[in-house]
């Protein structure tokens, strides 16, 4: 999958980073984390900082490095800081949605990071509406923000801890005082988030283990599903909040979402991606030259594919990694070349072969078929596709941006339609049970319902719609 702008993939909502460390520089530290979680949230960024009873922040439209330069890192002073990368899931990718947001409690300020989406985010913005919130943005987190502020609670935990049974979805948080750092995850622990430690007495929080190395902290644990962290003056304390009546990680994490070198469930994602083409050779062999994948993300899928198929591993695509996500608005000419744009053929290399091509997951398909006929006009005998997931079915609602059913091109075609419409040899998808397999745990430990249909948090009825679905609501003047 590749970034939003192609019409193939599902964005993963936000990334997030803290960190608490007196004596340091906070606020450079975070901008540095912040590089360790780029890749799940590409149209803004930002950092919040504390001190003196006060929060700072700066965020903007864009990716960190076009956000942030030594100007604006140096007036960011503080021990502790918050950063945070957005996707849009729910709200547009407007610069007043940008994070982290502030929000003042009568224990005094506080800034928030969401990952993830609440399903009752509607019904909850009605009620706080009524309360007397006024709201400057079009994202549920505002919502959790409010949740928060509106409650008369002696701290500031307590006030999370009395909103979360409230907030029904999926949502791991950062959030961040001008002495400390809150971590909060929800009791299906559908998003990642981790707690790592570095020079003794400092702490930091990230959504992936990936932001943790680029800072050189070690990782200390997960939050749990369910659990308040707190980490500050007195080292860290927990507490769990919601007892979580079982794990639902999004499985795509795995496939996709995580950065490579990151840990979910103490499994890297890289060997686990390896293990899934590892299983897809032994599930759909196929004779033929070269195995391939498309660039960056199917990479360790074909390799572990290769391995065990005895094909050749080789490259038959060359991305241009200069091709950001483009705030400009494309029209018809640059999206039939947008795949073009992005990824080159190496005809030396396919020509007159037979080729396995494989891929993390095909989405709406709009960009695989492109990329199979650029094969076929580089000289390709035969293309052999293999998906290192199951056909995805169902749309996501817990953080990922799809709605409806209409946009998955396996919801309204079987596999040999699929095959015909992209115009490959063969198509074989990876079963559930071998993806589990691959990963080295039970499917009840995950979110599976972007395959199967099953959610693990239920859906209501009235929610099923798009992202945009506050876009028309009164936003108060900021």
């Amino acid at each position: 999958m590749d970034c939003a702008d192609c019409g193939k993939c599902w964005g993963d909502a936000c990334g997030i980073f803290g960190i608490y460390a007196p004596g340091e520089e906070a606020a450079r530290q975070t901008f540095f984390g912040l590089y360790g979680v780029q890749h799940r949230g590409q149209e803004s960024a930002g950092i919040a900082v504390g001190h003196d009873g006060q929060i700072d922040v700066h965020k903007d439209a864009g990716l960190v490095f076009q956000v942030f330069d030594e100007e604006t890192i140096s007036h960011l002073r503080g021990d502790v800081a918050l950063g945070h990368v957005r996707y849009s899931t729910t709200g547009s990718s407007d610069v007043h949605n940008a994070q982290p947001l502030i929000g003042h409690h009568s224990t005094g300020p506080f800034a928030l990071g969401h990952n993830g989406n609440l399903v009752n985010t509607i019904a909850l913005r009605d009620e706080l509406s009524v309360a007397g919130s006024q709201f400057h943005t079009t994202t549920d987190s505002e919502v959790i923000l409010h949740l928060i502020e509106q409650s008369a609670a002696d701290t500031l935990e307590e006030a999370i801890a009395q909103a979360m049974p409230q907030m029904q979805g999926a949502y791991s948080l950062g959030i961040m005082t001008p002495d400390r750092l809150i971590a909060v995850r929800d009791p299906y622990g559908v998003r990642p988030l981790c707690i790592g430690r570095f020079n003794n007495d400092n702490w930091v929080l990230s959504s992936e283990t990936s932001g943790l190395h680029v800072v050189g902290a070690q990782f200390v644990r997960e939050v749990q599903p369910g659990e308040i962290v707190t980490l500050g003056p007195s080292g860290m304390d927990a507490r769990q909040v919601i007892q979580s009546q079982r794990k639902a990680c999004c499985i795509f994490e795995f496939i996709y979402f995580a950065r490579p070198d990151s840990h979910i469930y103490g499994r890297n994602i890289y060997m686990s991606r390896v293990r899934m083409g590892n299983m897809l050779a032994r599930q759909a062999p196929v004779d033929a030259d070269l195995v391939i994948p498309v660039p960056q993300t199917g990479i360790p899928h074909a390799i572990g594919y290769a391995q065990v198929a005895g094909i050749p591993f080789g490259h038959g695509f060359i991305k241009n990694t200069y091709i950001h996500r483009t705030f400009i608005t494309p029209d018809q000419r640059l999206r039939e070349l947008g795949v073009r744009m992005k990824l080159t053929p190496l005809k030396e290399a396919i020509a007159g072969k037979r080729i396995v091509v494989v891929d993390d997951s095909i989405v709406r398909g709009t960009t695989t078929g492109p990329e199979i006929e650029l094969l076929r006009q580089a000289g390709a005998r035969e293309i052999h596709l293999r998906i290192n997931c199951p056909p995805l079915r169902y749309p996501c609602f817990y953080g990922i941006d799809t709605s409806t059913r209409e946009e998955l091109i396996a919801a309204r075609m079987s596999v040999e339609e699929i095959r015909q419409h992209l115009g490959a040899d063969s198509l074989e998808y990876l079963t559930l049970s071998n993806l589990t397999k691959a990963i080295g745990l039970p499917k009840i430990h995950f979110c599976t319902a972007c395959f199967d249909g099953n959610y693990p948090i239920p859906i209501p009825e009235d929610v099923k719609v798009t992202k945009f679905a506050l876009e028309d609501e009164p936003v108060a003047d900021s």
